[in-house]
């Protein structure tokens, strides 16, 4: 497989486009049109993911977070940052990074933590806005299911656990082609009246380009006829956090203790809150303060997130039970969730979990 392949279908799973506004994920060092001839995957990329790679025959990273995370305004050797990215180029490894838009995928980092928690009825805890908008086309009858099917195929009419989700009106169309069409139906000069479908469907901002390219081939009309709507709708499979249900409540210390073991962290981090049952979750790996507030307007019994100050857990009311659990033990779960996702697909290379994802942070 080509790197840039295998880049078009990772994107398509997790869109560069629904990275936070803050954030530089996708290509950080890129050789395009190289083959693959390993993936060597990460949470942070320095110098010794480098080598590892250099070790293993690995001509590709794939990190969480992104190298090039902030502006830089020169490389230079003899820095760590700097050593990393010459190396890298002068062995022609590429590094991609998969970040806030893996985040806020609903198959992300958040459902992982989901999952490990073994929560129910999991929604986003907030989700993105300006991120749907509304097709409405008009089809001839004896077309509408071939442009339904189309436009399904190409990632519209999605709403939630539902797919292929469309509303359609039969009405009909009036036009009247010049000397230089050749119409599907009626005659070029004269007025034709046409029996067609208004077919609306909804599909995310990112995929509109791709949509209206499968509407343009499966459509029969010469000149297709359709409009866009921006839409005020949250996109509820889409954005940062997520919240849920334990099937069954627990005391605030028999809680506490569940989470070291389902994380897999030895220290928790938490407030002095007088909620002594937890059933509400609410999740956001990595840095979540941020998202305390929301956690607390959707009346989650306890918040788990990393990087939690002082100030945060001194001023967060009684009624919620704040658990800072780590960054790195928030997130680490990515490199296992990625090598899943990579690896149900037919490749002929190997993909390598790094033996160097280790937390920066120690405790003594």
């Amino acid at each position: 497989m080509i790197l840039k392949e295998f880049i078009s279908y990772i994107e398509q799973l997790y869109p560069i486009a629904t990275q936070e506004d803050y954030d530089h994920s996708g290509s950080q060092v890129l050789f395009p049109d190289e083959a693959i001839k390993g993936i060597l995957l990460c949470l942070d990329v320095n110098e010794s993911i480098i080598n590892e790679a250099i070790d293993k025959q690995c001509n590709l990273i794939v990190s969480h977070h992104p190298l090039l995370f902030k502006s830089i305004h020169q490389i230079r050797s003899g820095t760590s940052q700097g050593n990393t990215i010459i190396k890298a180029i002068q062995h022609k490894i590429s590094i991609y990074a998969l970040h806030t838009n893996f985040d806020n995928s609903w198959n992300g980092t958040n459902r992982v933590l989901a999952d490990l928690l073994k929560l129910t009825n999991i929604q986003i805890l907030l989700p993105k806005e300006n991120q749907l908008v509304k097709l409405v086309t008009f089809v001839p009858q004896s077309h509408a299911d071939k442009v339904r099917s189309a436009l399904f195929d190409a990632g519209a009419g999605f709403i939630g656990n539902y797919d292929s989700c469309s509303y359609n009106i039969e009405g009909y169309g009036t036009f009247r082609g010049n000397e230089d069409t050749n119409p599907f139906v009626g005659e070029k000069g004269k007025l034709h009246i046409e029996p067609e479908v208004r077919i609306e469907t909804i599909l995310p901002a990112y995929t509109t380009s791709y949509v209206i390219e499968a509407l343009l081939k499966a459509h029969p009309y010469e000149e297709v006829a359709y409009d866009i709507y921006p839409l005020a709708n949250k996109h509820q499979r889409l954005g940062s956090g997520m919240i849920g249900y334990l099937h069954d409540p627990m005391s605030k210390d028999a809680f506490l203790w569940y989470v070291k073991n389902a994380i897999g962290t030895n220290i928790l981090r938490y407030n002095l809150s007088a909620k002594e049952i937890v059933q509400k979750v609410a999740i956001c790996s990595g840095s979540g303060a941020s998202l305390i507030s929301k956690a607390i307007q959707e009346k989650a019994d306890a918040y788990i997130t990393s990087d939690i100050n002082y100030h945060y857990f001194a001023d967060a009311p009684s009624n919620i039970l704040l658990i800072d659990a780590g960054h790195f033990e928030t997130e680490i779960h990515f490199v296992k969730k990625l090598f899943d996702i990579i690896t149900k697909k037919n490749t002929n290379f190997a993909v390598h979990l790094s033996e160097f994802c280790l937390n920066p942070v120690n405790y003594f």
